[in-house]
């Protein structure tokens, strides 16, 4: 058994070696056992010695009373000492309550309690329902001159100016000034409260209409402005800005290509541009992608997106077809390729829905729909690292019963887009000047009817441009691009399609051409050079469909269900489908589909 001495030396011997790992700064977990070994000794030390180890402790000195009786003179000496002192206590204590009376009273004025004019209001919590109303800011015009609103929005900026300050009010695309000074209305509280309250805080700003003499340019209301008669905030950030909105809304400096890798890097991040100014990097923009939506040029873009999608089904309505709504957990690869998400479906091998190809024809020539479309989810586990492609995207398909000739598709799809490019440019028009002031770009030309060139013509164009292309090989990013080019110096057209491509580059459901069997019934659409729609003619025999199946090695079984959907009468037919995010991505010449994606998903991002 281990003696006193013994313990003694162990833990002395341990607490010197966990000192000497703290000075060096080692991380706990290499000290941490020495420590746990070190608290076990000193268990052991008070089960051998019966007392705690370290130091006796201290003996307290008692203080010595002194026995002496004071005189009588001696206690009326100790009596006025302690009174005096008394006295000067309770004035000290008098003072301090009136110090912190005055402090309380100058913070109740600062935060407004006392005020109902300016000041924070409690948590909405839907607790009543008041006769206050609120005006859009966009609906700020000169006619209101005169006449007291109340306007709900972010904080963008506030300026200190002498014994006033100036804010700019943002709510969605749109802005108003609003003017604060001290006056007897107005105390200099109130403005410093105004002054000091952080950018992007939610506020409620009420007051008066004016014009002013000159248009407040950093307003998109340039013909108004509030004179504030009351300012509260409703919600204040609780974390440090990520990134300056002032820097967010910048214009481009220079025009980033819209081809090629993309790293999900932002090296330049904190490299100023040469016109001196930061710029936010898109990774920090999309790691924050709940502020980078504010800007005005994203609220544009995703309204413009929006508008897409409602132009998509307005036109397709209106042309008879019937909006469906098909499965995204799938048994097999809806497209017959091997880049699907699988998962586990309840001891079943499954994937998320390529696209919802199967199901729309299905739907179009075997149940009697005729014309159908849907928008939804499209999974692409593609390791695909480039400023085009996602793995989901949301995808507009349209399929449809034919009488003779795919043609039929072809002039339903040219139709279909023409209408949605009038539409946005006839009812966006506001957005589009909001994104072009970020990101520049050109109005996209395209013809009535749609410009229509074959596969082979187009391998051709680029053979006389010097560029190598096979009639049988398919086509790679870069030789889009030049084609786009070519087409448009040809043509005077930044949206076209292309017929016939090659049989061995198309899904297995694909129709071969009847003429050669080396091409096919299918097309593409180009908008700036880049595919935004891929479509064919189906085939809707199913003895066809197992044969083309097999020459793509897909298990039958994994199709079974969709080819016996052929086996009892199937109208001939054909579509297409379309990715949104590409479609608003090119029309407004953006160099990153990401820029035109809610919350992106590729490779490399999985969040927000």
């Amino acid at each position: 058994m281990s003696t006193e001495e013994e313990i003694t030396q162990q833990i002395t011997t341990l607490g010197n070696a966990i000192k000497d790992a703290k000075a060096a700064k080692k991380p706990k977990e290499e000290w941490d056992p020495l420590l746990q070994e070190m608290l076990a000794l000193k268990t052991k030390f008070k089960e051998v010695t019966g007392k705690d180890f370290g130091p006796p402790p201290k003996e307290k000195k008692e203080k010595q009373v002194n026995t002496q009786k004071s005189s009588e003179k001696n206690k009326e000496k100790n009596a006025a000492k302690a009174a005096a002192k008394a006295a000067k206590e309770a004035k000290k204590e008098q003072n301090r309550l009136e110090r912190e009376a005055r402090e309380k009273a100058k913070a109740d004025k600062l935060k407004g309690i006392g005020m109902d004019t300016f000041g924070d209001i409690p948590m909405v919590q839907s607790k009543e329902i008041t006769d206050k109303r609120w005006t859009e800011i966009n609906d700020l015009r000169p006619n209101l001159a005169g006449k007291d609103v109340l306007v709900r929005g972010h904080l963008q900026t506030s300026r200190l100016v002498g014994k006033g300050t100036f804010v700019l009010i943002r709510s969605s695309l749109y802005t108003v000034q609003g003017v604060c000074f001290e006056s007897k209305d107005v105390p200099a509280a109130m403005v410093k409260y105004i002054a000091n309250l952080p950018s992007e805080a939610v506020v409620d700003m009420k007051g008066k209409v004016t014009v002013p003499d000159q248009p407040i340019e950093s307003a998109t209301q340039k013909m108004v402005e509030i004179q504030i008669s009351s300012f509260h905030c409703v919600n204040k950030p609780s974390a440090a800005m990520p990134f300056q909105m002032e820097d967010a809304c910048r214009p481009d400096f220079e025009k980033e290509s819209d081809v090629g890798a993309y790293l999900g890097k932002d090296e330049d991040q904190d490299k100023v541009a040469a016109d001196g100014l930061v710029r936010v990097g898109q990774e920090l923009r999309l790691d924050n992608r709940w502020l980078d939506l504010r800007t005005p040029a994203n609220q544009s873009i995703f309204r413009v997106e929006s508008m897409v999608g409602h132009l998509f089904r307005e036109c397709l309505m209106q042309k008879g077809f019937v909006e469906i709504h098909t499965p995204k957990i799938i048994s097999g690869s809806s497209e017959g390729g091997s880049d699907v998400f699988k998962l586990d479906y309840f001891g079943n091998e499954a994937c998320l829905s390529m696209s919802p190809q199967l199901h729309k024809q299905m739907a179009a020539a075997c149940s009697g729909f005729e014309r159908v479309f849907e928008t939804g989810p499209v999974f692409r586990a593609e390791n695909s690292n480039t400023r085009r492609h996602l793995c989901e995207f949301n995808g507009m398909d349209m399929e449809m019963a034919i009488k003779e000739h795919y043609d039929e598709v072809l002039d339903v799809f040219s139709d279909l887009f023409i209408y949605i490019f009038d539409g946005i440019n006839e009812r966006c028009k506001n957005e589009l000047e909001r994104v072009r002031e970020q990101h520049p770009f050109a109005d996209l030309k395209y013809l009535r009817p749609t410009l229509k060139i074959t596969y082979a013509e187009g391998c051709a164009l680029l053979r006389e441009a010097g560029v190598e292309q096979d009639d049988f090989e398919d086509l790679s990013t870069e030789n889009e691009k030049k084609l786009g080019d070519i087409v448009k110096e040809k043509y005077d057209t930044d949206f076209f399609f292309m017929d016939k491509y090659p049989l061995a580059v198309r899904p297995f459901y694909t129709m071969p051409d009847p003429e050669n069997p080396k091409l096919s019934n299918s097309y593409d659409f180009f908008i700036r050079g880049q595919e935004i729609l891929s479509g064919a003619q189906r085939i809707h025999e199913p003895e066809l469909l197992e044969e083309r199946a097999k020459a793509w090695e897909i298990p039958l079984e994994s199709i079974k269900a969709y080819v016996d959907s052929f086996r009892n009468g199937a109208l001939p037919h054909g579509g297409g489908g379309i990715g949104l995010e590409r479609v608003v991505m090119l029309f407004l010449g953006l160099p990153n589909i990401r820029k035109a994606a809610w919350f992106p998903r590729d490779p490399k991002r999985l969040s927000p």
